[in-house]
């Protein structure tokens, strides 16, 4: 079987500064079954806006002891993009469907797809 870890993370809408809110990321593996941390990460970002988020996740998986990551996510800036990309070249694959070349100065995407987080857990007009 594959192990499935979820590493939770949101960004602070007025820091726009990266804030983990679940691990549940073995502490640095050692157990009877597995030696090492997953040789694969796969990160699910929905939406690449200013890379902090991502590049946290990156680093967190990099300390954990993951040897490559690869990010998937449908949209990102093209400066997030590039941040990401910079977190870790030689380990890291980004895959994306589409790239906007600008962010709002809160952080949003231009035009974008609106706030995904809302989406996600109806929380619009709340």
């Amino acid at each position: 079987p594959v192990p499935v870890h979820h590493l939770g993370l949101f960004r602070d809408p007025i820091t726009l500064a990266p804030v983990e809110y679940y691990n549940n990321l073995p502490n640095h593996l050692v157990s009877p079954t597995q030696e090492t941390a997953s040789d694969l990460a796969i990160i699910l970002d929905p939406i690449i806006a200013t890379g902090g988020t991502c590049a946290a996740a990156i680093q967190t998986l990099i300390e954990w002891g993951a040897k490559r990551v690869i990010v998937l996510s449908v949209l990102g800036a093209a400066e997030g993009v590039k941040k990401v990309a910079e977190e870790w070249p030689e380990g890291t694959e980004i895959w994306l469907a589409g790239v906007d070349q600008e962010l709002t100065q809160g952080g949003m995407l231009r035009p974008g797809l609106g706030d995904v987080g809302d989406r996600l857990f109806l929380t619009i007009g709340k």
